[in-house]
């Protein structure tokens, strides 16, 4: 059974503000215990209230490093890139903020396979990891579609693949990089920030599912050893 703690706000100000808090107590006491900071952020422009208030905060981002959840397979300029837009908040902080794709890998798996190097160079594991959720139930980039069981199921050793969703979402219709579910789990603390009546009942009845849950969220975070913090807001 997933070990799981609720916190619910009224908006999703009132959550970003106590979100970024949050992530600060776990980044502060790594510093402290190891001397390091290793965080993964999620992408989209929904966590942005998040970026802003978090950038804020009173941390010696120089020995923080941030890496995303998931990136679209796309030049680092583009508007749809999750580093550049992670980038931009907290490269001014002094924070090391590390892509997962790298350019020149046009084929996703391809992509993958360099990613899963790149993530080779930094200690492990993540001392938090931060995810979003969708309507669909997809949790970083790890969406239905030919690749899933491999993102859930493939060797625990391996920290980011490449995957192609199926249907490919609208609002981006690319290929993606993803942290694995091996990976995900890996992390010291694990938190979902999501917002909406929606999203929520999407979690529940993927959290009672568990393993056999038709989203991936409920696969993703079934039998975690990890407890898992869900931080909701109604609006």
């Amino acid at each position: 059974m997933t070990n799981v703690a609720w916190r619910d706000y009224d908006t999703a100000s009132e959550m970003a503000s106590a979100v970024a808090d949050h992530i600060g107590l776990f980044v502060e006491a790594a510093l402290d215990s190891r001397g390091e900071a290793l965080v993964a952020l999620p992408g989209g422009k929904s966590p942005i209230p998040l970026f802003e208030r978090l950038a804020t905060a009173k941390i010696d981002w120089s020995r923080v490093t941030i890496i995303p959840t998931d990136d679209r397979l796309v030049p680092v300029t583009d508007s749809m890139s999750n580093v550049a837009m992670i980038a931009r908040h907290f490269l001014p902080t002094g924070a090391h903020v590390l892509p997962i794709v790298v350019e020149g890998d046009a084929h996703y798996r391809t992509a993958g396979e360099a990613a899963d190097a790149q993530l080779a160079k930094v200690a492990w594991p993540p001392d938090l990891v931060c995810l979003g959720v969708g309507a669909d139930g997809h949790t970083a980039s790890i969406f239905p579609g030919p690749d899933l069981e491999d993102a859930l199921n493939g060797p625990p050793n391996r920290r980011a693949l490449g995957l192609m969703p199926d249907p490919l979402p609208g609002e981006a219709p690319v290929a993606r990089v993803t942290l694995s579910r091996a990976a995900i789990l890996s992390a010291r603390a694990i938190l979902l920030v999501i917002s909406g009546a929606q999203k929520r009942a999407v979690v529940e009845r993927a959290l009672r599912a568990g393993r056999f849950s038709r989203t991936p969220i409920g696969r993703v975070l079934a039998n975690a050893k990890t407890r898992i913090e869900i931080h909701w807001s109604e609006t």
